[in-house]
């Protein structure tokens, strides 16, 4: 019985001193969450199969929209490429920033000498990313983050390229906006090596990602992959175009697949076997990293953002999707040009829901910000507003949208500015100085101009972005004195008489059984030396 006591005499001791212990333990602060964001290059709003499409399949970014929240009136910052880019690292709207087209792209007198003939000479524009600006990955880094890019950045040259501008790690980006050499290895890209012949860009983009979460697991991240896909130009392999052009086959082939759209012809049709394959492949890619997170265990403290910059191509480039029922595609004014999917998977936070409050791209640096408890930079995000309020079941007050493209594209869109506040949109033209409106609830396919039926709206919505545009000196087109309307006239008429019936032949060429771009399929067949 005594060995019994000082057993006992011992351990209550014990006992005690542990339960004070455990009375005075410091819960260690919780670790801010990891960030992957996922950007696509020319991914329309009706691209994946969870908004709407019976031809592409794309589970896995189907699952980021169903584990978190889909913004189901999201928008790019612009209808081309890197000004939308711009505005996401920057937080603020095209206008303010100065990239209001495509870095490379012809302004001025220089858009004449390309043989263009066009009412008016497109606006200069700022040719890199602000070095006096503070970008999203600048302040992940100031704030503990591991900053990685991967992929397509488009937002200078070199001295502007992602390293210069707060990602310590940068695989593969740089000037060139599409994937130069190919979706398929060997490219030609001086930030990413050429491993074996046959790689897959879209696939390696992810494994480098994936591989840097790796290395990174124990800390914390913020990993931006920045697809080339689906740019063109469109290519795939034999098996996923065999796949897509069978199930185009067994879903029915139509006889045509273009009308005439204001400037060129449009696509009307998902129908593309090599585009569906590109767009698999992307998928592929984006469960290569969603994987990684779920194996390292780390999916459950790490926000997933997947948009895209612009709408899907159905006019100009490859002509490779349409996003009907939305008007226009890249490059265009309308909805097609600028209205994305828009997903962002928060751990904790509205699972499953959908969201229509109309966001933008400008959105994602606050947001990210306040989600990660970073405090708010808005000298910095001064267009962008943090939507975590949604996240928690609030309501965020209504704010105007502004779109600023003063210049040309290669799909026929025309040079405007665009103001969108609850459900009115006003498209401003410059080569006339014309306006239309548009009743988003009513006629989201933008079929029926309502300008003249609805002045007072019109007039209040054309001031506002007249005075948005004043406050931060936008940049503006100017007439071309040279312009020659016969001219133009016979080049529409071109574009209905030959383009349209080479489209549609090319259309059915691509989807014959015996289709093949050669030997290889751009060396997606060539897997050793």
């Amino acid at each position: 019985m005594k060995p019994r006591k000082l057993v006992l005499l011992v351990l209550t001791p014990c006992l005690a001193l542990f339960s004070a212990c455990m009375d005075n333990t410091v819960t260690p602060e919780k670790k801010k969450p990891n960030i992957v964001f996922i950007l696509a290059d020319d991914f329309g709003m009706h691209d994946l199969s969870v908004t709407g499409s019976t031809y592409y399949e794309t589970p896995n970014m189907d699952k980021i929209a169903k584990e978190g929240t889909m913004f189901t009136q999201g928008y790019a910052a612009s209808r081309v490429c890197s000004p939308s880019r711009a505005s996401i690292m920057l937080g603020q709207f095209t206008a303010r920033h100065g990239i209001t087209d495509w870095i490379g792209a012809a302004s001025g007198t220089d858009w004449r000498k390309q043989n263009h003939n066009d009412k008016v000479l497109p606006a200069e524009y700022v040719h890199d990313l602000p070095a006096k600006d503070t970008t999203l990955a600048e302040a992940m880094k100031t704030n503990g983050y591991h900053t990685f890019f991967a992929g397509k950045w488009h937002l200078g040259e070199k001295g502007s390229w992602p390293e210069d501008h707060g990602f310590d790690v940068n695989k593969g980006g740089w000037d060139v906006g599409s994937p130069k050499g190919g979706y398929f290895s060997p490219w030609d890209n001086p930030n990413l090596e050429n491993r074996a012949k046959g790689e897959n860009l879209s696939m390696r983009l992810a494994q480098e990602t994936a591989d840097f979460i790796e290395k990174n697991k124990d800390s914390t991240f913020f990993a931006f992959l920045s697809f080339y896909a689906v740019h063109g130009p469109i290519q795939t392999t034999e098996e996923k175009w065999r796949k897509y052009r069978d199930k185009a086959d067994k879903m029915g082939i139509k006889d045509h697949g273009y009308e005439m759209e204001r400037v060129l012809p449009i696509r009307t049709v998902q129908d593309n076997p090599i585009y569906a394959g590109l767009v698999e492949q992307m998928d592929d890619a984006v469960g290569l990293v969603l994987d990684k997170l779920k194996e390292l265990g780390l999916d459950e403290n790490t926000i997933v953002v997947f948009t895209s910059d612009n709408g899907g191509v159905a006019s100009g480039d490859a002509f490779s999707t349409t996003n009907l029922p939305l008007r226009g595609g890249k490059g265009y004014q309308w909805e097609g040009g600028v209205r994305e999917p828009y997903f962002i998977k928060v751990p904790g936070l509205k699972n499953g829901a959908s969201i229509d409050y109309p966001v933008t791209g400008a959105d994602f640096y606050p947001t990210l910000l306040d989600l990660a408890g970073i405090p708010l930079k808005p000298e910095q995000h001064m267009d962008g507003i943090s939507l975590k309020p949604l996240f928690e079941g609030q309501t965020l007050d209504g704010r105007p949208l502004f779109w600023h493209y003063p210049h040309y594209g290669n799909q026929g869109g025309e040079p405007a500015s665009m103001i969108r506040e609850g459900k009115w949109k006003l498209i401003h033209y410059y080569e006339d100085d014309h306006q239309e409106l548009y009743d988003l609830e009513a006629d989201p396919g933008e079929q029926t101009d309502v300008f003249s039926d609805n002045s007072d709206v019109s007039e209040r919505l054309g001031d506002l972005l007249q005075s948005y545009l004043e406050k931060v000196d936008a940049n503006m087109p100017s007439a071309d004195p040279e312009f020659d309307p016969d001219l133009a006239k016979k080049q529409h008429q071109e574009k209905i008489d030959v383009l349209m019936p080479r489209l549609e032949a090319e259309r059915m060429k691509f989807l014959s059984e015996d289709f093949e771009p050669n030997e290889t399929w751009w060396d997606s067949k060539v897997t050793k030396d």
